[in-house]
């Protein structure tokens, strides 16, 4: 009688995430709950997100969900649509969301909030207590080399850390300042061009709405609950989008203009109050009474960039998620929603038990579920200001009668289920489950 073999018992990949920005700690906390041993390396000191607000979308809010998440952690403010105002004329229609016609789970439904609080959210999820060892993060861990096939990154200390997969999760970067992994990745440099827009970024308290009358009524009282989108029918693109965060405290403001005058250095940088009303002087004054709110904080000047389409995600053991990948302007509102995707369906193609060497066919799988979709909507959001016909044209479903392009868009975007398209490809393909207590 042969003596009854016992298989070896599963154990945890080890993953390196390079970037802790939010679809860096999206993608560890995913790797975490399949109970994975997942490091994070950020280059900063002192890892914060921007002071500025963000629209998390059903389809993110599928994935955050299955990873943990609860809207009840943040005071987020509901967004059910967008209101389009006319800049000039000042008028101005409520436009709800085609793409929540299907969904009944309130817990599904878009809102707005801090960029900070989904930050501090999921750094809670990812370090704290929960299912799996809790991510490891370091800080002041820049990553200056990557050998994808070995899966080693080397730190700037000197350090090199070995890992069953890297994940370069470190933003789409400057012209000059080039992603060490992706060069690695892709075989060489890829510079993120500057696209000759720009955004002032701010926030405003919202506790002097009252003083200031009916000029601001705009902000609250048409429409449906979400944000306000003011376009301009020139030649020259420009667009405020205004909604607020922290159950109504705040005022966020994205202002997008087309900038002739972008420096070739495309630095970040920071404007005064009198330089945002200058380049939006045209606007209606009702919108520009915005303004005589009181700053929380700086306005800031930020060189919109986009990074070109890329041969490859992957190499190796080595995959890009998010703005590495397909970093865009966000004239969609869909950059940090693509990177949590991208989280969503990878962590869905490693459950536990995935073994080092299968490593390379998931990634795989995972180009093939997610290039051409972040390819998409990288173009797409291009194109929101590039071409006239296009501007406000996802915002406005409801002007057309007929079956309306912006209508099937928004479904695209809301109705995809990263988690499902990585469960079920795993399932068809690797013979494999993931599951997300």
């Amino acid at each position: 009688m042969q003596p009854q073999v016992t298989p070896p018992r599963p154990s945890p990949l080890k993953v390196s995430v390079v970037g802790a920005g939010l679809g860096g700690l999206t993608a560890a906390l995913g790797l975490r709950r399949n109970r994975h041993s997942v490091q994070i390396f950020e280059a900063s000191q002192i890892k914060t997100e921007t002071a500025a607000g963000l629209g998390i979308q059903t389809n993110p809010l599928r994935v955050l969900r299955a990873f943990g998440f609860s809207k009840d952690n943040l005071e987020c403010n509901a967004n059910e649509g967008v209101t389009v105002f006319d800049a000039e004329t000042g008028l101005g229609s409520a436009h709800p969301w085609s793409g929540h016609k299907n969904v009944h789970d309130p817990e599904l439904r878009s809102v707005m909030c801090h960029r900070s609080d989904l930050h501090d959210e999921l750094k809670r999820l990812a370090m704290g207590e929960g299912r799996g060892l809790p991510v490891q993060l370091h800080l002041d861990s820049k990553v200056v080399a990557c050998e994808p096939e070995s899966g080693c990154i080397t730190l700037a200390n000197g350090e090199t850390i070995a890992a069953d997969l890297v994940i370069a999760a470190d933003g789409l970067h400057s012209n000059k300042k080039q992603s060490t992994i992706r060069t690695s990745i892709v075989g060489y440099p890829v510079k993120a061009p500057l696209s000759g827009y720009t955004c002032f970024r701010f926030l405003l308290d919202a506790s002097s709405l009252p003083d200031i009358g009916p000029d601001l009524a705009w902000l609250t009282d048409s429409g449906v609950p979400g944000p306000r989108a003011i376009f301009w029918k020139t030649k020259s693109f420009k667009l405020l989008f205004v909604y607020p965060v922290r159950n109504g405290a705040l005022i966020n403001v994205a202002a997008f203009f087309e900038d002739a005058d972008q420096l070739e250095s495309g630095k970040p940088g920071s404007a005064t109050r009198e330089e945002v009303l200058e380049i939006f002087r045209d606007a209606q004054p009702k919108f520009l009474r915005l303004m005589d709110l009181p700053l929380v904080g700086p306005i800031a000047k930020w060189p919109l960039r986009a990074v070109p389409v890329l041969p490859t995600w992957i190499r190796g053991r080595a995959a890009l998620l998010g703005d590495a990948a397909h970093g865009t302007l966000p004239l969609l509102g869909q950059g940090a929603a693509m990177a949590i995707e991208d989280a969503g369906v990878l962590s869905a193609l490693l459950p536990f038990g995935t073994k080092a060497e299968d490593i390379p066919a998931r990634l795989e799988a995972y180009q093939q579920l997610r290039k051409a979709r972040g390819e998409f909507i990288n173009i797409e959001s291009i194109e929101q200001a590039t071409v006239p016909q296009k501007r406000g044209f996802f915002s406005r479903f409801a002007i057309l009668t007929y079956i309306d392009p912006a209508a099937e868009m928004q479904a695209l975007l809301f109705e995809y289920d990263a988690i499902q398209v990585g469960q079920d490809y795993l399932k068809e393909y690797f013979n494999g489950d993931c599951d997300f207590e």
